[in-house]
Order: structure tokens, then sequence, then C-alpha cells
């Protein structure tokens, strides 16, 4: 059996690597290494262990070596460009973190001092310092937590390990007596130091999570930037040339999380990006390029961008958005109000918002959007005529194939007004031409190649066939980028929106409505891409960890004085409606009284009164009896001495105590009489008593207490047996 001190060291050095396994694991849920490179430091972790304390160890000398060669050597790895990273963000982000592993991996294999040890622990800390930079999982949350248990226990192993060398080294010097004394090391509870642990960490964050719920913030809705960084997959600038959202459509990644109130309609909901006017048969782009409005927030964080027509249908949406290469802010059509972390925001000519974005931050904001839009009858009935600032919406190449124009003119001659034209030709092109992601158009008019000979294509192609036909007709359009509606999650509350719901739409102008209606011409095959789940476990368990990483980003990453004054609303209106019901409750047995009162009086004559006597009576029986079970069952528990029993089951799982068992003992003689005198030693009690039970027990007391030895099982049991009979004597007597 090995010596308590080594135990000691046994549990530091365990603690000490799951310490750093902790700080790779930080790294590992950001994503900054792949299968190969988690492969090979796992390898080589594990292989440390196993060399620990055996003579393949690296000297320390070696050791410094290898540590003070590991920074030129990366510096020229990163000079000759040997790292394969895409962005300056994910460049810088990436060496560190491998020069941070690679400086762990040699100290691990090196004979390990404190000092070393420290090192270590610094480098850990240093991982879970980039990690939290790196992701807004919550599984890093979860890691973290992970981390400050273990990294608690083993700063109180480390000083316990500390004092017990001192102890040691004192104890050379120190009389043979003072040493054959039971040392405090051996009374340590080790096996509880990692509950010990836990036990802090859960008091820390429970004094320390209400303040930071309940302190003013001081930061806004920004919540940090990624350094992992992302490429020009967006597709939402200035300028989009056709078949860019094909490609985007085969991006799984998450572009944002919107939790959605107010009136709104589920079926239909478009995050609307930008709005394109000038098309050129192969890229659609603004001919309106410098014109921007500037709006500026108020004191309350709130940027007027229009007027409300009626506050009937205004949809509230709370928007988190991930890091993207676009000032865009997304929305449902017509934003009203923007409320976030933006000291001023722009408009463009064609209604789109932006603001100042630094490098790929992510963003959280709220929008109030006026959804209403006029009926249907209203805008059939509008033929007003264009004014000259349209006709940017009815412009068209100048080699357009007539084909186009003879296409819409049939589809449409059976229509007489702007809105059914439009219905007509969303309806042909939903019905007559399948939907793929696989770019088959192309030649100098891809469009005009769509409509006659492919026949299929991708949303961006389905829009803008709307928009031209349309155009050809004399009715002013756009194309809309944006995105689908995203996959809502139920458990968190909010729509999931990744960039494979990118999605391109038509937007047809009334003047006399002075309205943008949406129209959407893509196969209702194209609409659902990307907006439902998988099905199955693996799908319900993704839905569990998107919603634990959407509380994760909203009242951790992104919680600001918004969210925090959201926050305190849903406490105060918890509030409110436990006190409504609270007082219904106490008005309703107030009125139910009050009823049982006039009843019983004799308002509705003998037959009522006789009946609210019944259940007086009954209620008043019910009442006595409850309480005289009650009052039994007390006795009854009492009388048998269970909680005692069930005391010393539950101790005796570890183990019986000299004062439990001989302290039991002594209540029960003295239950009979039998009190042991002051001048008495045990034993001198337990003879005069004269009771074979009592010697026995007295004898396992003077053993446990004077021989320092603990009680064995059979022997636990044994005093138990004894226990009992002297129990089942005194009922007898």
């Amino acid at each position: 059996m090995i010596s308590k001190l080594n135990k000691i060291e046994y549990y530091f050095r365990v603690l000490s690597y799951c310490v750093i396994l902790c700080g790779f694991v930080s790294l590992w849920v950001s994503g900054t290494f792949g299968v190969i490179s988690s492969i090979i430091f796992v390898l080589l972790f594990t292989l440390a262990i196993l060399l620990e304390d055996s003579r393949w160890q690296v000297s320390e000398r070696l050791g410094t070596v290898l540590v003070v060669l590991a920074m030129p050597t990366f510096f020229l790895a990163w000079k000759i460009k040997l790292f394969g990273f895409t962005t300056s963000e994910t460049l810088i982000a990436g060496i560190l973190a491998r020069l941070i592993l690679s400086l762990t991996v040699i100290k691990l294999f090196q004979k390990k001092t404190d000092r070393d040890w420290i090192f270590l622990y610094l480098m850990a800390f240093f991982e879970v310092l980039l990690a939290a930079g790196l992701s807004i999982s919550a599984l890093y949350f979860g890691s973290f937590l992970v981390y400050l248990v273990v990294t608690v226990c083993v700063i109180i192993l480390f000083e316990i390990r500390k004092t017990s060398t001192t102890i040691n080294k004192k104890n050379n010097t120190i009389s043979l007596k003072s040493i054959s004394k039971p040392n405090l090391l051996e009374k340590l509870p080790l096996k509880k130091i990692p509950l010990i642990g836990f036990v802090l960490i859960f008091l820390i964050i429970s004094f320390a999570g209400p303040m930071y719920f309940l302190l003013p913030r001081v930061g806004g809705a920004g919540f940090g930037g990624n350094q992992v960084g992302v490429s020009n997959t967006t597709g939402f600038s200035d300028s989009v040339s056709l078949g860019e959202i094909g490609k985007i459509q085969q991006n799984d990644r998450i572009a944002m999380r919107v939790r959605l109130e107010g009136k709104y309609d589920s079926s239909n909901l478009r995050w609307r990006g930008v709005a394109l006017d000038n098309f050129d048969n192969k890229t659609w782009s603004k001919s309106i390029k410098n014109s921007r409005e500037k709006f500026s927030a108020n004191d309350k964080d709130i940027i007027q961008i229009d007027y409300a027509e009626s506050r009937d249908e205004i949809a509230i949406q709370t928007v988190y958005l991930e890091p993207m290469d676009t000032p865009t802010i997304f929305a449902l059509s017509r934003p009203v109000t923007v409320q976030g972390n933006f000291n001023t925001l722009t408009k463009d000519s064609e209604g789109g918002i932006q603001f100042l974005r630094g490098n790929f931050e992510r963003v959280s904001y709220k929008v109030y959007s006026d959804t209403k839009l006029p009926d249907v009858e209203d805008l059939q009935r509008d033929s007003s005529i264009y004014t000259k600032q349209s006709d940017r919406y009815l412009q068209l190449p100048s080699d357009m194939d007539k084909r186009v124009s003879e296409l819409s003119f049939q589809v449409t001659q059976n229509s007489n007004n702007r809105y059914d034209k439009a219905k007509l030709i969303e309806n042909y092109l939903q019905t007559q031409f399948g939907y793929t992601l696989e770019q088959k158009s192309s030649g100098d008019q891809p469009v005009v190649n769509f409509l006659f000979n492919v026949r299929e294509g991708h949303c961006e192609y389905f829009a803008t066939a709307m928009a031209v036909m349309l155009r050809t007709q004399g009715i002013a359009t756009r194309i809309v980028n944006g995105f689908q509606t995203g996959e809502y999650n139920e458990t968190a509350g909010v729509y999931v929106v990744k960039h494979r719901n990118a999605h391109s739409w038509v937007e047809v102008y009334f003047p006399k409505e002075n309205v943008w209606v949406p129209f959407d011409p893509t196969p209702f095959a194209g609409q659902t891409v990307g907006n439902t789940s998988a099905g199955g476990l693996a799908g319900i368990f993704n839905k569990y960890i998107e919603a634990l990483e959407t509380f994760w980003i909203q009242y951790f990453i992104a919680y600001d004085n918004q969210e925090q004054q959201s926050l305190m609303r849903s406490m105060r209106s918890g509030f409110v409606d436990f006190q409504a019901k609270g007082s219904d409750w106490i008005n309703q047995k107030q009125s139910e009284i009050t009823d049982w009162w006039k009843d019983f009086r004799g308002d509705k004559g003998i037959q009522g009164s006789l009946v609210a006597a019944g259940y007086a009576i009954r209620n008043i029986f019910v009442l006595l009896l409850g309480t005289l079970l009650l009052i039994w069952f007390y006795r009854k528990i009492k009388r048998q001495r269970i909680l005692e029993k069930l005391s010393v089951w539950f101790r005796s799982k570890k183990q019986i105590t000299i004062i439990e068992f001989y302290e039991r003992m002594q209540n029960l003689l003295k239950s009979k009489g039998l009190i042991r005198e002051s001048h008495q030693t045990p034993l001198e009690f337990a003879l005069t008593v004269n009771m074979p039970e009592v010697v026995s027990i007295t004898e396992k007391y003077n053993k446990v207490r004077f021989s320092a030895k603990p009680l064995s099982k059979n022997e636990s049991e044994e005093i138990e047996h004894w226990l009992n009979e002297l129990e089942e004597k005194e009922f007898k007597k």
C-alpha cells in the first residue's frame, strides 16, 4: 500500500495533467486545430504521462534549450509562410496557439520541478484565454468551468504537497517521539478535494453571478472580434454576380440567430440585406453608389430610420449576427428603428442599412420593422404612372434578347394590372422550371440561357428572370439579397439562420401606394433549402446544443445594457404575474367563503343552508383527521427512533465513530435509569451494569479510542447488532 505522501503526489500529478488537457480542449473547441493536429497532441500527451519518472525524460537543461529554440523556429515558419492560414487574424491566433502547445509538449517530456509545473499551468491559462477570443461556443463555457474546478484543486494540492515536503525535512531533525505522533497529512481527505474545488467555484459564481447580471453595463451590443476570420462568401456587396449564392448555399456555417416578438407572419419571413437595381446581363449592382443618408443614435442607443404607418404590425427582432465581411444590417422589410451599440447608421438609395464594422466582430442589435402591406385590392387598382426617379428600375441591357419580352407578354397577356402580372410571372417561374444549386446556365446572357435552354437554376436566376421579365412590361423592379427564414429552434425560441439560407427575391414598386412589395419566384424546393433540420436523435441533440449556444451568446457573450434591461423586464413581469395570480387566488377564496356564508345563513333557503353546513362539517372533519394523522406519525417516528436509525445507517456506510455508538449506548442505558458516574471509567461502568452487550461495546470503544485504529466493517455490524439487542431488552422491561 502506497504512503499518504505518495497519494498526495499521485493526485497532484493526475489533476495537473487534467489542467493541461483542459487548456488544450478549450482551444480544440474553438476550432483552432484540425483532426491531425489534435491526434498528434493527444498521442504526445499520453506518451509524456507514460514516460513520467522514467530515464527517457528530457533533462532540465535540454528542455530549456528546446523552449528557447521554439521561439525563432516559429518566427521563421511564419516568415516562409509555412502555416497555411487565410487571414492575418487567423495566422496570429493559429501560430500563437501552436507555439503554446509546442512549449507545453516540451515541458511535459521534461523532468519537472515545481517551477516547471507552474510554467505548464501558465501555458494552460494562456490557452484558455486565447480560446475565449476565438470561440462563442457553449462547449467552451463547459470546458472553462471544468478548467476552473481542476485548477482550484491543483492549487490546493500544490500547497499541501509543498507543506508536506517542508514537514518531512523538519522531521529529520525532530526526535523519534514527535515523528511517531499521527501526521496531520494522514487525515487529509484527498478524495474530497475535487468536491471542495467544485464547492469553491459554486460559491464564487453564486456571489459573482448576480453582480454580473445586475451591475450597470458599460459595453454595448458588440461582443468581441472573431480571430478566426471569414472569407468573402456572404455575397452581400454593392455588386453581385449571378451564380454566387449557389456557392454560398452549400456553406453550413451559422450567419445569425434571430429572436422574434410582436406581430409577424412566420410563414413568410425573409431577412433583407441589400437591394440592387442595375443589371448588365451578368451582374447586379447599384446605379447610385455614393448616396447614403446618415442617422445618429439618441441617448438610449435608438436610431430612428423611418416612421411606422401603424403599430398593429410591428415585428421586433433581436439579431445576434456572426462575423461577416459586410456592414449590412439584416432585418425584416421596412425597418423603423434600430437599437444597438451604433453611434450612426447609413441607409442607401435602395433602403439597405449599414453600420461601421470592425474586423470580423460579432454584433447584436434590435430592429423594429413595420411589416404592414396594402391590401391586394389596393395594389391591383394601383395604375399610377412612374416618375422620372423610377427609370433606373426599368433599365435593361441594350442587347437583351427580344424573346424575353415576347415570353413576358405571353405569360401576362390575360392581366391588366401590375400586381396580377407579377403574380402570373411568379407562378410561371415557380411551376415551369426546376431548382438546382448547380450553375448550369452560362454564356453572354445567362438569364436568357436559363429561360429558353437550361430551364433550371437557383434563386438568383429565378429572381433575375422575374425582374427582367417585369421590366420588359414596364413594371419597376429590383432584386434583394438576404436570407430565408432559417430553422426555428423551439428550445431557444430563435431562428437559426445559416449561410445556406442565403436567398434572392424580387421587389415590385407600386407608386400610388409608395410601397415595394416582395415576390419570390423560386420554386418551393428552393424556398425551403436549409429551413428544416435533420430528424432523429442527432437532430434533437443538435437543437439542444444550438439552444445552449444561444443562451451562452445572449446572456454572456452579447450581454449588454439592452439584454440587462430585457432581463429586468422579464423578472419584473414574472413577479407581477406571480402577484396577480396570488391576488386572484386570494380573491377567489374570499368569494367562495362569502358565497358559503350566504348559503349557510339561509339566503338560498333551508336546503342551501344544510348543504353549506355539510360542506363545513366535511372540511372540519378532514382537517381534524389530517392533524391527528400527523401527530400519530410524529409520535411513531419518535418512539421507534426512525430518524436516529436512519442517521446511524447512513453514517455506518462510512464508519461508526467513537462518539456515535458509545453515546447511543449511554442514552439507551440512561432511559433505563443506568447513568454513568463521573468518577467511573467506561469499563468500570460496563462491569457495574453487568450486561454482556454493554461490556462488548465498551471494549470496542476503548480499542478505537486509545489505539487510534478504525473499526472494520464486521466490527461495525457487531456493534449495531449489540445496540439493537439493548433496545429490545429495554422494550421488554
